[in-house]
């Protein structure tokens, strides 16, 4: 079984490990966390999983690095990760717009490496994971796959496209909590309990994605059912059109693709 390590244990770290332990509750003895703030490190022992003082010792202690930091944090978190690389490392890295060329440039190793693009749905078990892998043994990827499908859908992209993919899947649930922030409030002000109108609006949002999923139709298609001539849907969806909706959530990803090229190292 391999043994993996993680620099950093906030909200993606948490959901990667409760994942890892869900599929394998001996699983805890097979993984190393670090992080500068002791309080987590406190939350991760309660779990079961060993601590470490130090990223280097992460990192010698385990088969795959996950480095789990903000981006701007990379470049001292990589200096300090550099002694215990080898080739027989695996690096994994979940931050947007951090290259794996930066990474192999930085640790002055061609290492095996994955380059990941989660979302906090996987906190449930029910995430969007996009990745794209670099100089890494089947075996060693299906493994780093797996640690990701354990919570959710995975896709394999290749790595041109991780900075696109960031508004598809990883910054996009923030769209969706706006519009359903929208469909709430709206109801509340028309005089329904926010208790209802939110179940309401959680259970319109599940179903749609269902039907999106499973119903064989396109987006298109499933727009014009429930648009019926003269109704009150095509209403709604001409205030919308009004509004350039479409046009607009789409500048909005651009805008978020742009930030990622930014960061970009």
């Amino acid at each position: 079984m391999k043994k993996v390590g993680f620099i950093g244990a906030g909200n993606m770290a948490t959901a990667i490990i409760d994942g890892l332990l869900r599929n394998d509750s001996n699983m805890a003895v097979n993984i190393t966390v670090f992080d500068v703030m002791p309080e987590k490190l406190s939350v991760m022992a309660q779990k079961g999983v060993s601590t470490a003082s130090s990223i280097q010792e992460t990192a010698e202690k385990s088969d795959i690095i996950v480095l789990a930091v903000k981006p701007q944090n990379y470049a001292e978190v990589l200096e300090s990760l550099k002694p215990a690389v080898t080739s027989e490392k695996v690096i994994v890295t979940i931050a947007a717009g951090i290259s794996t060329d930066y990474i192999a440039k930085t640790v002055e190793c061609e290492c095996s490496m994955v380059r990941v693009m989660p979302n906090t749905p996987l906190l449930l078990g029910v995430g969007a994971t996009a990745m794209s892998r670099r100089n890494i043994s089947d075996e060693n990827f299906k493994y780093v796959y797996d640690m990701f499908a354990n919570g959710g859908v995975v896709e394999i992209l290749d790595e041109s496209q991780m900075n696109s993919v960031i508004a598809v899947n990883g910054s996009s649930p923030a769209y969706v909590y706006l519009f359903a922030k929208a469909m709430k409030d709206y109801a509340v002000k028309e005089g329904i309990s926010e208790d209802s109108a939110m179940r309401l609006v959680c259970a319109t949002l599940k179903g749609s994605a269902e039907m999106l999923e499973h119903s064989g139709d396109t987006p298109e298609v499933l727009i014009k059912k429930v648009s019926s001539p003269g109704g009150t849907t095509l209403k709604a969806m001409e205030k919308l059109d009004e509004k350039d909706f479409y046009n607009t959530v789409i500048e909005a990803m651009e805008a978020c693709t742009a930030r990622a090229m930014e960061l970009n190292k």
